[in-house]
């Protein structure tokens, strides 16, 4: 057996400090908020850089609309969304609500201009090669506050866990897949929903949200879907009628769906 060397301290603390694991990176509380575009995977590589810029494009716009600093945020980037770690301070009633009312109108404002061949984000016009407007961006959003510490790869602790796991939940996928006039599907925690939402400190009603659970690995999360519209929504191409998604009611010809079906989807 190979001796331990001398010259290294040993014991629990003694890693803590060697690799800063509960050393100099404590436990914080923090809001963390998670984003993923639908279907990244299907488009050529054009056009997964251009719903890259998009997305930036309407997170800095939604941030800056309520005063928030997005240069600040600890962010864990991927090709197809972000996980953010929000500054200490930061008003969780705000980014609950005002900052994702402002987050679907910069999606449906990117969505439009790429349709009418504009910019709508660095990454110029549509399909240069066919001359046709690209996918829409659609994305799935998720928000919890809780308990993490920073980590070498990323923030660790049970809070980045809980959002991304909400943030795959099937209920919602499948809200976003079955109801083409959304550009946005949102979910919070259990927690950040008793805590926060239920206040009537946010901009969306409490009402409009739907509980679900989700089975993941063998544990089981518990969150609330906004299945209300979020400041009107904006209907494809093709699916009739204005398409300026004005007023507050579903799209004409969207599908409502029956939420208590996916409880324990």
């Amino acid at each position: 057996m190979r001796a331990l060397r001398p010259d290294l301290p040993r014991g629990p603390t003694a890693i803590g400090r060697r690799t800063g694991v509960n050393g100099d990176k404590p436990l914080i509380y923090r809001l963390l908020l998670a984003v993923d575009i639908q279907a990244y995977s299907r488009r050529n590589a054009r056009e997964q850089l251009l719903a890259q810029w998009q997305l930036d494009t309407a997170l800095q716009a939604a941030a800056a609309g309520v005063g928030l600093d997005r240069d600040r945020w600890l962010k864990q980037v991927g090709g197809d969304g972000e996980l953010a770690t929000l500054p200490e301070g930061v008003e969780a009633a705000l980014v609950a609500g005002e900052f994702v009312v402002r987050l679907a109108a910069a999606l449906r404002e990117a969505n439009q201009s790429a349709e009418r061949g504009g910019h709508g984000a660095r990454g110029g016009h549509g399909d240069g090669a066919t001359g046709e407007a690209p996918p829409r961006l659609r994305i799935r959003l998720a928000l919890h506050h809780g308990t993490l510490t920073e980590g070498p790869f990323g923030p660790a602790g049970d809070a980045p866990i809980v959002v991304q796991r909400l943030l795959d939940a099937d209920p919602l996928r499948r809200l976003l897949a079955d109801d083409p006039g959304r550009d946005l599907v949102y979910i919070v925690s259990d927690t950040l929903y008793d805590d926060v939402v239920r206040t009537g400190f946010v901009s969306l009603p409490a009402t409009g949200f739907e509980p679900v659970e989700v089975t993941a690995k063998g544990t089981v999360f518990r969150g609330h879907i906004f299945t209300g519209r979020i400041g009107g929504a904006a209907r494809p191409r093709g699916q009739g009628g204005s398409g300026d998604g004005s007023g507050d009611g579903p799209a004409t010809g969207a599908r409502v769906l029956d939420f208590p079906a996916l409880l324990h989807a």
